[in-house]
């Protein structure tokens, strides 16, 4: 999914804190590994838990120690690069962890008992959790971190975790950019050609490393991290992509589950991953899109973009030309404003600042845009590293076309219906085609009932990044889970956001165990109010 360097609900308030089957013309000769009879792999797994259970994990200062409070810790978490030969190369997991406080955040004086650690991904591919530990310091995560260590961790070839990079990082922020609708055979032949070179660069830059980082040995470091954490079981809070990995864990060990949370779920069909699953998520973000639309012109009053969706939508794509004709700031073209608002197709809460931003653009003041959409050089090597590893691990994961006329047919047909995001994903997934690694083959996670303990589904009814069809597909897979819905909502990632519905069925789960009966439904949050001028 495009969503490399995204976050949740997560991610949003721990922000606000510290600064307060394949398809058609697939490769159909994917590597005979990662199913339940890979014995291999089983045993390699089993060696780096044990190995990492006697290691533990010797926690002390963090890399970026000085601008973290000291309650933050850090460690490594030594695991295999490839499972089947654990005595061969092996790199190391960065892990970041903030002890249970053991305090009511009711200030009762009361002591609360420690239930272990909770272990958090964000999702990407290519998005870290080692700062995750730093939530405890928001409201609404005071009473789980009361109870639970909190424990993030950088995925493997997510820096500092043996740091994948397939380009030269000021590549990864250069503009402006093109974004056509319609693109021409021209244009289409010159990102195939973008899309090629960057699959050189990951192979060449990698080597034979390459083909190692994907959602199946994800799954095993974390079998390896609870090893390593003392955890004789785990539990597991994933987020978007998180999700998915952690469904592979629920199939690979079930055995090793304590509680799991999946949040904003990747819809696990094997023959959705991941060339499928881009193509519906296109197809969702049109309709998030016209969401953002329509608040926009319910503020006509501040914004003066448009009374009717299809007026601001007018609004949008008359900046577009502009600034294909003159980019903002040098920097700001067609490319990065949908980026921007594609941005917001995410998370509710961009809405204002960016509707604002094209406000002033539109009335000559470039910027608020230029500010928010603008190529940041000093996050270039982040962003080019996020960008890595979620093209690697979604390319070695799983068969993709690599006949570009494959490719061509199916955006041509889903963008007649569904311009906004369908190219700028394709773009983004087409070094898939060029991929020189092997690729694996697909989990069909399903779980028979008394084989996992209960697990808690979240999602957000009109998700984009995550489309709810995938919450309904994994709910049905695992049995005994139970689905919480965000009616009517759409932002991306509801664990410990502002909808108190929601977190109450997640403080119900992970502080006691309780589930509710059958799937519930919470109504959705606040709608955005308006920007005021800055």
């Amino acid at each position: 999914m495009r969503a490399a360097a995204l976050y949740s609900a997560v991610g949003s308030l721990l922000l606000a804190a510290l600064t307060a089957a394949p398809a058609d013309g697939a490769d159909g000769a994917p590597e005979d590994r990662g199913t339940r009879t890979d014995t291999a792999e089983r045993r390699g797994t089993e060696v780096a838990a044990a190995r990492a259970a006697a290691a533990g994990v010797g926690f002390g200062d963090c890399p970026d120690a000085d601008e973290l409070p000291g309650s933050m810790r850090c460690g490594t978490v030594t695991v295999p690069l490839d499972y089947a030969r654990p005595d061969g190369k092996r790199i190391e997991l960065t892990v970041g962890r903030v002890r249970a406080t053991g305090k009511d955040p009711k200030g009762s004086g009361r002591a609360v008992p420690r239930q272990g650690a909770l272990v958090y991904n964000p999702g990407g591919p290519g998005a870290s959790g080692l700062h995750f530990p730093l939530i405890g310091m928001v409201p609404e995560w005071k009473r789980l971190a009361a109870a639970y260590d909190l424990v993030g961790y950088a995925p493997r070839g997510v820096a500092p975790s043996a740091p994948l990079s397939c380009q030269d990082p000021e590549r990864s922020v250069q503009g402006p950019r093109p974004s056509p609708t319609r693109p021409s055979a021209a244009y289409k032949k010159e990102r195939a050609a973008e899309a090629a070179a960057y699959a050189r660069g990951c192979a060449e830059r990698a080597g034979d490393a390459l083909r190692h980082y994907h959602s199946l040995n994800n799954a095993r470091d974390l079998e390896v991290i609870r090893a390593a954490l003392g955890e004789e079981r785990l539990t597991f809070m994933g987020a978007s992509y998180g999700t998915y990995f952690g469904a592979l864990y629920a199939e690979l060990f079930p055995g090793r589950v304590r509680r799991m949370v999946f949040d904003s779920v990747v819809n696990p069909d094997p023959a959705g991953i991941w060339y499928r699953n881009n193509l519906a998520q296109s197809a969702a973000f049109e309709r998030r899109w016209r969401d953002f639309r329509t608040w926009i012109a319910a503020h006509d009053d501040v914004y003066g973009l448009g009374s009717t969706p299809s007026a601001v939508r007018d609004s949008y794509e008359r900046a577009s030309r502009s600034l294909a004709a003159r980019p903002a700031g040098g920097t700001v073209g067609p490319a990065q404003l949908q980026k921007s608002f594609l941005r917001a197709g995410y998370y509710d809460d961009h809405w204002p600042h960016r509707a604002r931003a094209l406000s002033a653009y539109l009335k000559g003041n470039p910027g608020p845009l230029v500010e928010l959409a603008g190529p940041l050089p000093e996050t270039a090597a982040e962003t080019e590293n996020a960008g890595a590893v979620y093209t690697a691990v979604e390319c070695n994961d799983a068969p993709w076309p690599t006949d570009l006329t494959v490719w061509d047919r199916d955006n041509t047909r889903l963008a007649r219906r569904a311009p906004f995001e369908t190219w700028e994903n394709a773009w983004t997934n087409l070094p898939c085609a060029f991929w020189q690694a092997p690729r694996q083959r697909p989990l069909d996670v399903r779980t028979a009932p008394g084989e996992l303990p209960p697990v808690l589904i979240l999602a957000a009814e009109r998700d984009a990044a995550t489309p709810y069809a995938g919450a309904l597909e994994l709910r049905r897979r695992l049995s005994g889970s139970v689905l919480v819905t965000e009616r009517d909502a759409g932002s991306h990632g509801i664990a410990g956001g502002p909808n108190a519905c929601v977190n109450a069925h997640l403080e119900a789960y992970l502080l006691d165990g309780r589930l509710p009966a059958r799937d519930a439904s919470c109504a959705p949050r606040p709608a955005p109010v308006p920007a005021p001028e800055s």
